[in-house]
């Protein structure tokens, strides 16, 4: 990728800033008043909340009453939590046991994985690199899963002991989940189940471990900033006790209150594009607070980076035309590189 390949300014670690006890944030993770928690309105607690499906009957193959209500959520919400996903509940806790044990090491183990811009695989804490940004409150971990070529458990980190073993287990079981959402998502298209799976050519896989440590003044900032995914779908396992993530809906943040081993799947971008709109690929963003700290683990399925993505023809028609311009994954990304997690980039 045509990218910095340092950093233009000096890493900090967030974690490093929350456990030195000081009672205000450095200015430069202060968000614009636009732009901070209480500055849109929040949904009343229990008023509405992301829709729930039970993929539970997708085990069998397809199924008509659970492909609507996938289809439903995404093209009404983007997002929906999903329950009954197949995925042992150990594993998801062993997952999170694992990661936030690395988060816990001391420093210098850590800084052994620190990465760059060039691929962000490793120990991260900016996402963005324009200089002077206003930065996020959190760190994170970021690594890949396939293709293989991109794949070195020699850059995932070493302790905790079944770290490794972990994730390798974590990232199959949720390559397969992915798979059988991609057809569902494409027979609730009106398409044949293979045909959006085939739009993506060969699937790219990654994962982005977030930790957000306590924030003295989490009015001020974000531990992620308002963004939609710019790849095909993410499988969100959020923290199991600390909630952190809102999803907009219309003029107002709706705080996402998970459900036990549930996952929340979203929409990225590119599945946007391919249904020319009809999935609705939503902004959302990740509050922190001062009393906890929360771990989240985002895995993100995308399509073959070289192949470019546009509305896929069979769903364009007069009254509809094509919404967007075919353009290659690497080349979106590179663009929302550059700039960060901010805000919605598609419109339609």
């Amino acid at each position: 990728m045509d990218c910095l390949r340092e950093w233009p300014e000096p890493i900090v670690r967030v974690q490093s800033l929350s456990e030195s006890g000081a009672p205000t944030i450095p200015a430069h993770y202060v968000k614009p008043p636009s732009e901070r928690p209480s500055a849109a309105p929040a949904a009343a607690a229990g008023a509405v909340s992301i829709p729930v499906v039970d993929l539970g009957k997708l085990e069998d193959g397809a199924d008509a009453e659970t492909v609507k209500a996938i289809a439903e959520a995404c093209r009404g919400w983007g997002f929906f939590q999903a329950v009954n996903h197949g995925v042992s509940p150990g594993l998801l806790r062993r997952a999170r046991e694992v990661w936030r044990a690395f988060f816990h090491l001391p420093m210098e183990e850590k800084q052994r994985y620190a990465n760059s811009p060039v691929t962000y695989e490793g120990y991260g804490s900016r996402l963005g690199i324009q200089k002077g940004a206003i930065l996020d409150w959190g760190d994170y971990y970021f690594l890949h899963f396939l293709p293989l070529c991109l794949m070195s458990h020699h850059k995932w980190p070493a302790q905790p002991p079944t770290l490794r073993e972990t994730t390798d287990e974590y990232g199959e079981e949720l390559r397969k989940l992915c798979r059988r959402l991609m057809k569902a998502l494409s027979m609730g298209l009106g398409l044949e189940a293979d045909h959006l799976p085939a739009a993506f050519d060969e699937e790219g896989t990654c994962m982005r471990v977030n930790f957000y440590p306590k924030c003295p003044q989490p009015e001020l900032t974000l531990g992620l900033s308002a963004h939609s995914d710019p790849g095909g779908m993410t499988i969100l396992l959020v923290d199991d006790h600390v909630a952190g993530l809102e999803v907009r809906k219309d003029d107002s943040w709706i705080t996402v209150r998970p459900l036990p081993d549930a996952f929340i799947v979203n929409i990225g971008d590119q599945i946007q594009v391919l249904s020319n709109a009809a999935y609705k690929s939503v902004e959302h963003r990740v509050r922190v607070n001062a009393s906890s700290e929360r771990l989240s683990m985002a895995f993100f399925y995308n399509p073959r980076s070289d192949v470019p993505i546009g509305p896929i023809p069979h769903l364009l028609t007069t009254d509809r035309p094509a919404l967007y311009q075919p353009m290659t994954f690497d080349e979106y990304r590179l663009f929302m590189r550059k700039a960060g997690p901010r805000g919605k980039k598609l419109t339609g």
